[in-house]
């Protein structure tokens, strides 16, 4: 989830219905200072990463740094290195996100240059600290990169709608290292129906049908999170390669059109895709004017001088502590990843809490606490090889198939071409 704009923000109260609490899984739902202190141990074994961080949205903030180690209490980044160094995150896929605007050639034309700017601006963050954290294009850097004692930051687009008409552009996007691409946000756009908005394509438009192909050829995977139904049944179809939704959740455990129902769920798994767990639409989102504000202005935060962002700090954690965004906790979020598990299975499951783009809950408020994750699947009963999959094995799984298409893919090429009487040059 983003800072949304204030329509979609009542969009998304308004299709928030209600259920009953969960019933807690008392194993799940605590676990003892022996099992934490173990556990703790285990959590610093695993390679760990989470499919969805916003933090690039901080990434140039005056006065800021992501190299720092920030406190929840007087700063509204939940990832910095110093946390990823406390929860033992060892990386994981940082967003360049961009809002959808007027599907127009200006509108496309605006969105490319934003796009282009953060994917810059993400490059350069990360190139600030070489002995603590690099970019990494394949899944096995990830291994490298740990066993080097680097964290390691894939690259990921959060809608395509910068792209235009102009699927070539992927290409460019990959070679700025990006790894993960949705088609869609939340409104409708060129490419794909939203789950939070009016189908305009019944799932897929034309143009999004090709857009399937060409991440595919590319070795890119697809991103799911965000689009409608349909549209996921379309790409679930097309696509050579496994999904992986990069932060949602289950619609039995909450009502609502950005999570997925369970028997989505079971076809995802079935053809070997991964549903990574969210901390968001656990229940209702809390919002009104005063938090539609702060919104604005958090959308903008990197613009602000250090005195703006710390009384956008102050106000938003005022107004967390009267009217939280989610008003919701860690018992909640151990009850949605459990039912995940239920559904999909341990191999088709993974982590992505949306942090810093409105992630985080009572007890989870931001990844200094991810062991806590672990200490309460080890109560429930997890094995380490379990944990494994679940922390990063599935999704590398995922990232090692679609580049072994793409390998294909290119080895087809220089095929047909031989065959043809070129050189495959």
């Amino acid at each position: 989830m983003k800072a949304l704009p204030p329509l979609l923000i009542v969009l998304a109260a308004l299709t928030a219905c209600t259920v009953p609490a969960p019933r807690r899984d008392g194993a799940a739902a605590s676990a003892s200072a022996a099992t934490r202190d173990s556990a703790a141990d285990l959590h610093r074994r695993l390679l760990t990463l989470d499919t969805h961080l916003d933090t690039p949205m901080h990434f140039g903030r005056a006065g800021w740094s992501f190299g720092d180690r920030h406190a929840h209490a007087d700063d509204l980044v939940q990832v910095d290195l110093g946390r990823m160094d406390d929860g033992a995150l060892d990386g994981g896929f940082f967003v360049i996100y961009t809002a959808s605007g007027p599907l127009t050639p200006q509108g496309y034309a605006d969105a490319l240059a934003f796009a282009r700017g953060r994917a810059d601006r993400i490059a350069a963050t990360i190139a600030e600290f070489p002995t603590r954290i690099a970019l990494a294009t394949r899944a096995d850097d990830a291994l490298r990169l740990d066993r080097a004692g680097k964290r390691f930051a894939f690259l990921s687009m959060e809608n395509s709608y910068p792209l235009g008409e102009d699927l070539r552009l992927l290409a460019e996007f990959r070679r700025r290292g990006v790894r993960l691409a949705g088609p869609v946000h939340t409104k409708t756009n060129q490419f794909a129906d939203s789950a939070t908005d009016e189908p305009r394509w019944n799932g897929l438009s034309p143009l999004g049908r090709e857009w399937v192909r060409e991440m595919n050829r590319l070795g890119l995977v697809i991103d799911a999170s965000h689009a409608s139904d349909a549209a996921f049944d379309q790409m679930l179809e097309l696509s050579r390669t496994p999904l992986l939704l990069s932060h949602s959740g289950s619609r039995e455990v909450w009502n609502h059109p950005r999570n997925l129902d369970d028997a989505r769920i079971r076809r995802l798994a079935e053809r070997g895709g991964v549903i990574s767990a969210t901390t968001v639409y656990l229940t209702t989102m809390n919002i009104g004017a005063q938090r539609e504000a702060l919104f604005g202005q958090l959308e903008h935060i990197a613009g602000l001088s250090p005195a703006q962002q710390a009384g956008l700090t102050a106000a938003t954690r005022a107004l967390d502590a009267k009217e939280p965004l989610w008003d919701s906790d860690i018992d909640a979020f151990m009850h949605g990843l459990l039912h995940l598990i239920e559904v999909a299975g341990i191999d088709h499951v993974g982590m992505g809490g949306d942090w810093d783009g409105g992630g985080g809950l009572r007890g989870l408020e931001d990844i200094a606490a991810l062991p806590e994750v672990t200490a309460r699947l080890r109560a429930a009963g997890y094995s380490e090889a379990d944990l494994q999959k679940l922390w990063s094995g599935n999704v590398l799984r995922v990232m090692r198939a679609a580049e072994a298409a793409a390998q294909r893919s290119d080895d087809g090429a220089v095929e047909a071409a031989a065959s043809a009487g070129g050189d495959g040059a």
